[in-house]
């Protein structure tokens, strides 16, 4: 019974290290995708504008 706050605490810290580190995930999972989307917005007519041209060449 002594070491019961002690495991309460215990599981608090580490429910909050969780949620942290999720927290953490989720932002760079969301900076990822910013990165794709602008990459893929800035070079997307270059890349159009080049298959085109493969395409009527061939």
């Amino acid at each position: 019974m002594k070491n019961l706050p002690a495991k309460i605490v215990g599981s608090v810290v580490s429910t909050q290290e969780r949620g942290a580190t999720a927290v953490e995930y989720g932002i760079m999972v969301a900076l990822i995708a910013a990165v794709i989307i602008t990459v893929v917005t800035l070079l997307g007519g270059n890349l159009s504008t080049m298959f085109a041209s493969v395409a009527t060449k061939i």
